[in-house]
């Protein structure tokens, strides 16, 4: 079991000054002799959060029959050798072990780790609770875990633990929206190590391995800008100069009397290397990143030998200094060498290590872990908002449990192993127990302030699958439905029942009877839960929710149903098959099954729509490349998909029923592959849920499986994908904005990470289509995009996880996954506005929870937390309490061009915002609630002569490239807060 760390936030003295007798930040560094080469090293580890070994095998040193790793002993060692020398330097990431650690330490310790940050000898870098991945994280995960972990740093160490630099050296590509984070996050830099081969080839020869990456196209510059850098050893030493116990290079022998002596030709060794790199950066600093995966258990080792090469390197007079320095040195000295720096406004997407090898395989690995870790920050933002209902009303935390553990499970879960699927089995399953103890708790936070006791609430873990014994059994019952977003929304609710007889639902709060119906449980259904559940049907109805709030329905079984037959699954052998509400008409082939025509009535749209289940090949290996399909490489054997019925028709039904409020099609394209397409009453979409698994491998081929739309838009090559569920990018086939593109992978190569949302448009018409979890999309011809759903592999791609991506699920036989997609057909205007609303409203979809009807239930029929709802381009992106007070991140989740009145900018006072609580006073922190907004200047950077002539969106008035905050940081008496397109604002409220 892992302990749940507690992490309050406080708010010290200014980052950029220093504090009582401390001589941190930039004023310790080390900037070399601008007369030569100046080569900084920097001693480092890299501590994957759970890989090869879970969380707590690593930092322990178990299990090393995978591999030797014991975090422990790393920052036990490396701490002890820092004492020794007060030259040297070391950074640390991941606070997911460090805090672990710090907990076990002496007072006497902890005092001399105290001073060794003071005095800047060692650095927090990046300081996130892990270093996450970029392709399949949520902004909103990303955000929290880097506030876990930075907050632990404020608190435990002050401002001068306050990280100035990003270090992402291990993620599989790099996602823009990331960078533009880091910005709001107060960093003055990024680096990282992985990028496109042919990227790498061109940026070293242009010079342009640093440059500023600009993270948004709606955030005023340079507000969401960031000085960024590739390493160029991605994060190890240069060959020839690995000391450690993992390494089998030379140690450096410096007596000239035995015959192993070594240090001349060391010395020529590492000049050679670093005048090589330097070719290809503008300054004379370069970095040299001295460590690697779980490097330094025995520091000395290290440190002896680079006390050495830096003793003998610059006695040796070659116009080369060399000194231990850490990345915000590093950047600190690319600052005041006055360069001027060229602009990047796409991402680092997708990645290939060399040709046919393109790490797009885990834009959809593990997807029921990706679906789970999905769902688990929804239960996180509940958590923390009923956490904040019962602060207001009490002015402190009286609850018996907390979300602490939550908090700490999900910040593991967006490793860059973790929720990309690229871990061994043992160690996914290890991810998942954590979030589930972590639900386990939050459960109990949520029924303590809802219902007033811990245990009073019961939740059902899988809805999804129509597996619920508390409804099917109950004669009367209370549905609770809480909703996560600002605003009041519908959303249909299906809940288990035993469908012999009919029911009633009554609106707790008026009194009012609810519209519902009795829906069959389908074939995809049953082949999911098994023996695990024997409900016949789902009790449908649509439930409106208050902004920040609950509502209560009353159920009530009544009699033996008179229409429930009739609802059953009809088939249909002649003829096309329509479903249809107010607002869209679907029609099937009556030969094939498949969808053919998709009619949007409202806005009189009509195209041709055909959407079928296909799956890839994975490849083994073949004449080109021995590459293999694997955790992290996506490489399909033929361009061409696979149909999964041997006829490429599905088997279809359709529910018919009087004045229903839904209309499904259900769709067999085999024992293993399954889809409802749904029609709700009301609603301004079509909703596809799919059920895959278990994918067979008899045949011996990894499958990799997909979802395609095809219509007949003139699309030209282009697509559109979000990053990390906010700003969205275009992406072209067989292109990229930087380079010549020589593609040796054209399905895998055109691959992108899919966080929320897809689509296609031409002249007139957008076809989207929104996710419930990350997925890797394309669009590999004109008028078509797909999404990968699910891959089981057979092969392994070798690129260090060890074993094949074929997860057998509970029952041994495969992985059933089930997930969904919502299509928008619309004009282009239309489709912006409601994506985003329909977005927010998947990711933060309503939590269901019930619980007995009795005389003295102490709930009321409905509550908010809110004064009057959000307007609907803002979205409350968190809500949290902490020892100081409350936190809160409001949103504008609007961009510039999206919508005429929603991108509109907007203003909220915080004055009469919520419930039973009124701010006295208002601090705005930066992004990471780690800092106050006025006590961090981030450094200045000047940009190329060219850059601004392209880039006319700067303001070029000022000499330097200011990045400072230009939006409004002053509140008014009523705390009036104005966000901008896509803005986030953090406070803190006392």
């Amino acid at each position: 079991m892992f302990k749940a760390f507690v992490l309050p936030l406080l708010l010290l003295c200014s980052a950029r000054l220093a504090c009582a007798g401390a001589n941190c930040g930039y004023q310790t560094c080390n900037l070399g002799d601008e007369n030569s080469l100046n080569v900084h090293l920097v001693p480092h580890t890299h501590d994957d959060v759970g890989w090869l070994k879970t969380v707590d095998q690593y930092y322990y040193g178990a299990n090393q029959k995978i591999v030797q790793a014991g975090v422990q002993y790393i920052l036990d060692s490396v701490v002890s050798q820092l004492l020794l020398d007060p030259n040297r330097r070391f950074i640390y990431v991941e606070m997911a072990f460090f805090a672990r650690w710090w907990l076990e330490q002496s007072d006497h310790v902890k005092s001399q780790v105290k001073m060794l940050v003071d005095e800047g000898r060692l650095e927090f870098i990046l300081g996130g609770w892990c270093m996450n991945d970029e392709a399949a994280t949520h902004y909103n995960a990303i955000i929290d875990q880097m506030t876990l972990g930075m907050t632990f740093l404020n608190r435990t160490f002050g401002p001068c633990a306050r990280p100035r630099v990003a270090w992402q050296i291990d993620p599989f590509g790099h996602s823009r929206e990331q960078a533009s984070l880091f910005a709001q996050m107060g960093f003055d830099g990024l680096f990282f190590g992985r990028l496109d081969f042919e990227d790498k080839q061109l940026r070293e020869k242009e010079l342009k391995m640093e440059e500023i990456w600009r993270g948004s196209e709606s955030l005023d510059s340079p507000n969401a800008d960031l000085f960024t850098g590739v390493n160029e050893n991605g994060y190890g030493p240069p060959s020839g100069f690995c000391f450690d116990t993992y390494c089998a290079d030379e140690p450096i022998m410096d007596d000239n009397s035995l015959e192993e002596f070594n240090v001349k030709d060391k010395v020529n060794f590492f000049v050679d290397a670093a005048r090589r790199q330097a070719k290809h950066f503008k300054t004379n600093h370069i970095m040299m990143t001295m460590g690697s995966d779980f490097q330094y258990e025995n520091a000395i080792m290290w440190f002896k030998n680079l006390d050495k090469l830096i003793k003998y390197v610059n006695a040796a007079k070659k116009n080369v200094t060399v000194f231990y320095s850490t990345p915000s040195c590093y950047l600190y000295a690319l600052n005041q060498a006055d360069k001027e720096w060229t602009v990047k406004t796409d991402d680092f997407f997708p990645y290939a290590e060399r040709p046919h090898s393109f790490w797009t395989g885990y834009f959809t690995s593990r997807p029921g872990l990706k679906a789970y870790t999905r769902e688990s920050n929804k239960f996180l933002q509940v958590c923390n908002q009923v956490e904040a209902s019962s602060y207001f009303k009490n002015h402190q935390n009286t609850l018996s449990r907390t979300s602490a553990a939550l908090k700490a499970a999900m910040g593991v879960a967006q490793h860059h192993d973790a929720v990309s699927g690229t871990s061994k089995q043992h160690v996914a399953n290890d991810y998942a127990k954590r979030l589930y103890i972590g639900r386990e708790s939050c459960k109990s936070v949520i029924s303590e302030v809802i219902s007033g006791s811990a245990s009073q609430l019961t939740f059902c873990d899988y809805l999804n699958v129509t597996l619920c014994n508390y409804t099917q059994n109950m004669q009367q019952f209370t549905v609770i439905a809480y909703n996560p977003i600002g605003r009041e929304i519908s959303r249909y609710l299906r809940i288990p029942v035993d469908g012999s007889a009919s029911f009633d639902v009554v609106d707790m709060a008026t009194g009012n009877s609810v519209a519902s119906e009795l829906v069959p449980v389908t074939e995809a259904t049953t082949s999911v839960r098994r023996n695990r559940g024997n409900a016949a049907s789902e009790l449908l109805f649509l439930a409106t929710e208050p902004a920040l709030g609950y509502q209560q329905y009353k159920v009530t079984k009544r009699s033996v149903s008179t229409n429930f037959l009739k609802k059953n699954p009809i088939s249909k052998t002649k003829g096309d098959i329509t479903i249809s509400n107010e607002f869209y008409k679907v029609v099937f082939d009556g030969n094939s099954g498949l969808m053919k025509t998709v009619v949007n009535s409202a806005s009189q749209i009509e195209t041709m729509i055909s959407q079928q289940l296909l799956w890839y090949n994975a490849s083994l290996g073949n004449s080109a490349s021995n590459q293999q399909s694997g955790a992290y490489v996506f490489r399909p054997n033929s361009t061409n998909p696979f149909h999964i019925s041997a006829d490429g028709k599905a088997e279809v039904k359709l529910v018919q029923s009087d004045n229903p409020l839904v209309q499904e099609v259900y769709q067999k394209f085999s024992d293993w592959a399954y889809q409802v397409v749904r029609l709700y009453k009301g609603k301004k979409f079509v909703e596809v849920e799919w059920t895959v698994g278990p994918i067979p491998v008899d045949d011996k081929w990894g499958k990799e499986i997909i979802s395609r739309y095809d219509t007949p838009m003139v699309t030209n090559g282009y697509v559109y994908t979000d990053a990390n569920g906010r700003e969205v990018l275009e992406r072209k086939y067989n292109y990229r904005p930087t380079w010549n593109l020589n593609q040796s992978e054209p399905v895998a190569g055109n691959y992108y990470p899919v966080n929320s949302r897809i689509y296609i448009k031409d002249s007139k018409y957008q076809l989207t289509v929104l996710t419930d979890r990350s997925q890797g999309g394309a669009s590999l011809k004109n008028g078509s995009l797909e999404l990968m759903v699910h891959r089981r592999l057979l092969g392994e791609d070798g690129k260090g996880v060890g074993e094949p991506l074929n997860e057998t699920g509970q029952f041994g036989d495969g992985l059933i996954v089930r997930g969904k997609h919502w299509l928008l057909l619309d004009t282009i205007t239309s489709s912006q506005r409601q994506h985003r609303l329909l977005a927010e409203e998947i990711f933060m979809s309503p939590l269901v929870a019930f619980q007995n009807v009795t005389s003295d239930t102490n709930t009321m029929g409905s509550g908010s937390w809110l004064v009057a709802p959000l307007p609907d381009n803002v979205h409350l992106l968190t809500l949290a309490t902490t020892p100081d007070g409350v936190l809160i991140r409001l949103e504008h989740q609007f961009t510039k061009s999206d919508d005429a009145e929603l991108s509109k900018p907007v203003t909220v006072s915080l004055k009469n915002l919520f419930k039973n609580f009124q701010p006295t006073s208002v601090e705005e922190l930066w992004l990471g609630a780690n800092a106050k907004k006025d006590d961090v200047t981030r450094l200045q950077w000047k940009l190329s002569e060219r850059t601004k002539r392209e880039n006319r969106v700067y303001n070029f008035e000022r000499p330097y490239y200011d990045v400072t905050n230009d939006f409004q940081t002053s509140l008014g008496d009523n705390f009036d807060v104005t966000l901008q397109p896509m803005q986030i604002r953090t406070f803190l409220m006392k």
